[in-house]
């Protein structure tokens, strides 16, 4: 059995696998567990068979997994895999699908990521989500100490210092109990922004990295 073309449907514990021979017929459906799939695979595909899988969650890692064995792996976005499902959504038909798409003279195929280059999507994923969270913190701490006739600044930089002056002000009627709750909000504003007031001036190192 000569299997020149290979479908995998990832997940997180079950891979649905379609390969078709020479003659594009399929000779090969199975659902294969993840501990043991890549050794299936190389049990039964010999080094420069084509594999292709949706560039999805995981895909990148499992490529070069796959490359280092001597196989040519092939991702596809999954908007381009859509068409080629028949029937049903399974993952038996989304491995046939991806199998067929991979096929075509011109289809667009993404490239495979190094680890390098994954760590610095992730940088940039987290810093996003972490300028997120400053926004949003901003927002709610403006929000709430208006409810106390405090008006905060606008822009961040000078939320900063207003936050222990508002503190230290014992007249401008915040509560006891909101001035406890107060620090640990702004605290938010001050690390996704490389430094503490606690710090004495020293830039927290991770978020220092990624902002």
């Amino acid at each position: 059995m000569k299997l020149i073309r290979v479908g995998v449907d990832l997940a997180k514990n079950v891979f649905q696998v379609h390969g078709v021979d020479r003659s594009e017929k399929t000779v090969w459906r199975r659902k294969l567990v993840r501990a043991d799939w890549v050794k299936a695979l190389l049990a039964q595909i010999e080094p420069g068979c084509e594999i292709g899988m949706e560039a999805c969650s995981g895909a990148h890692h499992w490529a070069r997994v796959l490359q280092a064995q001597g196989y040519a792996v092939k991702l596809i976005a999954p908007q381009f895999v859509k068409p080629y499902v028949k029937s049903n959504k399974n993952d038996a038909n989304d491995a046939e699908a991806i199998c067929e798409a991979m096929s075509r003279p011109h289809m667009r195929f993404v490239a495979v990521k190094t680890v390098e280059q994954q760590d610095i999507q992730a940088i940039h994923r987290v810093r996003a989500n972490l300028i997120d969270q400053r926004k949003a913190t901003a927002n709610q701490i403006r929000g709430l100490t208006s409810e106390y006739g405090l008006i905060a600044p606008k822009e961040l930089v000078h939320l900063r210092v207003a936050i222990p002056q508002w503190l230290e002000d014992l007249d401008n009627g915040l509560s006891e109990r909101f001035r406890r709750l107060l620090p640990d909000s702004g605290k938010i504003c001050w690390y996704a922004t490389g430094a503490s007031p606690s710090s004495n001036g020293k830039s927290n190192r991770l978020h220092d990295r990624i902002l």
